[in-house]
């Protein structure tokens, strides 16, 4: 394993690990790509899939956010299908439509036929972690993966969904079928976050995208003893961890009890009121709606004040720190320059 490198002057890393930063870090979800024309110039001479498995490719588009916006912290270049495919799914992520599986998992049969993740198949996305922790200098790298929760509704789906029927389906109906592929994908996804590690990110996020779909009750028996594996295992790396997901405001306080030492916010509900909701101790993640970046500089100018305004209430409610985010992902139709002035206006508050 790699000896952990000391990044004492990050705000990102003081924020997520509890002490007071020297300004309120900043980075972006999806700002690795999505609305910058040098990603784009890359991504229209590769496909998605293959491309994050070009380390290469993969530490070029990882630092072209860090370069163009001094945002706080890089998060890697990657997808939540990369260590499906890597274990041997077979899928691809098209164009305007996301991740689709060539044969959807429905049956326990289904399930036991998963071969396990052996971190040799990951070992481009361990190289390009490898190249980046060299160039990013004393700018923390996130390392990241899907939650079982997520990576499952794309597999029983066979692709992006709504309403996530059939993966409900299994979850409600066949209660041992759903437990035994969520206890393969904990395997899966431990592995590849592991393998991050051992390659040097100084930090790590598990997305559970999906989990708003939920009920509360429902998280917590089929969810929540999954991804509290997940993080009760990574916990021995000694990384910061963030544990993020759509439209969760009630489902908050069960994902602050996962183990993650950061709960991401989405725009719907405000920090201070997240703050309450979470366990003690816990740093909050968050929370501007990407669709303001879209209304013009004073719109996004105001929005930005608030939102760290709130992260300052938010740790006055007892949240362990702030760190600024948006709620979601960069929308692609973004202008890169009102994300540049954001970053500028968040440090300089």
């Amino acid at each position: 394993m790699n000896t952990r490198r000391e990044l004492p002057e990050s705000p990102y890393l003081a924020a997520a690990g509890g002490r007071t930063p020297h300004r309120v870090p900043v980075w972006f979800m999806r700002q690795a790509g999505r609305s910058l024309p040098e990603y784009r110039a890359l991504r229209a001479q590769h496909r998605m899939l293959p491309a994050c498995f070009q380390p290469d490719l993969v530490c070029e588009i990882t630092l072209q956010p860090v370069r163009r916006h001094g945002v706080d912290a890089a998060i890697l270049f990657s997808d939540i299908v990369v260590p499906l495919k890597a274990a041997g799914i077979e899928l691809d992520i098209v164009p305007d439509v996301g991740p689709v599986i060539d044969h959807p998992i429905r049956t326990i049969g289904d399930v036991e036929a998963m071969k396990p993740l052996d971190p040799a198949q990951v070992s481009p996305i361990a190289q390009a972690v490898a190249m980046l922790v060299s160039e990013l200098g004393d700018v923390p790298l996130i390392g990241f993966a899907g939650a079982p929760f997520t990576l499952a509704s794309y597999l029983v789906e066979g692709g992006p969904s709504r309403q996530h029927e059939r993966t409900k389906a299994m979850m409600l109906g066949e209660p041992a079928t759903w437990h035994a592929l969520m206890t393969a994908l904990a395997d899966l996804t431990i592995t590849f976050l592991q393998a991050q590690v051992d390659a040097g990110v100084d930090a790590l996020q598990v997305f559970d995208s999906w989990a708003g779909t939920l009920s509360l009750a429902d998280y917590r028996s089929y969810v929540l003893p999954h991804s509290s594996r997940v993080f009760a295992t990574m916990a021995a790396a000694g990384v910061p961890m963030t544990h993020f997901g759509v439209g969760t405001a009630e489902l908050l306080g069960a994902m602050s009890e996962a183990g993650a030492s950061v709960v991401g916010v989405d725009w719907r509900t405000a920090l201070p009121d997240a703050a309450t909701r979470v366990r003690p101790g816990t740093a909050l993640q968050g929370n501007l709606d990407p669709v303001v970046l879209l209304a013009g500089w004073p719109v996004t100018e105001q929005a930005v004040r608030r939102v760290v305004e709130d992260g300052r209430r938010a740790v006055a409610a007892g949240a362990a720190g702030h760190i600024f985010n948006l709620g979601h992902g960069v929308l692609p139709s973004t202008d890169p320059g009102i994300i540049t002035e954001a970053v500028t206006l968040v440090h300089s508050l």
